[in-house]
């Protein structure tokens, strides 16, 4: 408000649990009946991991799937009906590079982000008969923020001990004027990332074969560093 020509009445701020999917309807309904539609759903809302599959409790897996996935296509279905309704929105998800490759350590991040491309690149060619709505997907690569100090490890309960230095990765501004680019040109796929992790990312989708031998090297040292605190 201090610094836009925005009133109060133009805001709305509402509690949202993913996990809880019998309040999405709900929380869809409270924003129609303040605004009377909505043109553009964002979804951001999930944990990275970072622990080995062997060490990992299966439950630690259902938990990523129900707050990065389902949560969000649950989110998805409610805002999608009205936007059928009006023919016309936008549906912006973040996903990650790793929803386009794989890595060490992020075994069911990974997995609940490429459930996410699988969704949404599905959804895209149900809805040819509206061509107004856009299905984009936002794959960022390492971005500043607290994704890290709020990740699943091999249990539950347990909190990471060390996040590691932040300094190296994309500044969170950055990452957000270049989701907003591709939202407004109407991209389907953006991947944002600085190098090196942009071009491991070209690697994996023209070169596969180099890229699992330079993920495996990769790998093995970040494991090692993973065990050794680094």
């Amino acid at each position: 408000l201090e610094i836009s020509s925005l009133s109060e009445k133009d805001i709305l701020v509402l509690r949202l649990d993913l996990t809880d999917r019998s309040s999405h309807e709900a929380a869809t309904n409270s924003v129609l009946k303040h605004f009377g539609k909505i043109d553009v759903l964002v979804n951001n809302g999930g944990r990275s991991q970072r622990s080995l599959f062997v060490d990992t409790n299966l439950d630690v897996y259902s938990a990523i799937m129900e707050l990065n996935y389902l949560g969000t296509i649950s989110l998805t279905k409610h805002v999608l009906n009205h936007m059928i309704q009006r023919k016309r929105g936008k549906i912006v998800t973040v996903s990650s590079v790793m929803g386009i490759m794989g890595a060490p350590l992020a075994s069911g991040y990974c997995a609940s982000k490429h459930a996410l491309q699988g969704f949404f690149n599905s959804l895209r060619t149900e809805l040819t008969d509206y061509p107004e709505i856009s299905i984009i997907n936002i794959c960022p690569g390492p971005v500043q923020s607290k994704i890290i100090q709020n990740v699943f490890t091999e249990n539950l309960a347990k909190a990471i001990e060390n996040s590691g230095d932040q300094s190296h990765k994309m500044p969170t501004d950055r990452c957000v004027r270049l989701t907003l680019v591709s939202t407004a040109n109407n991209l389907k796929e953006a991947w944002i990332s600085d190098h090196p992790y942009l071009a491991v990312c070209y690697l994996w989708q023209y070169a596969p074969t180099w890229a699992w031998w330079l993920m495996n090297r990769m790998g093995k040292r970040r494991i090692q560093n993973f065990k050794s605190g680094v």
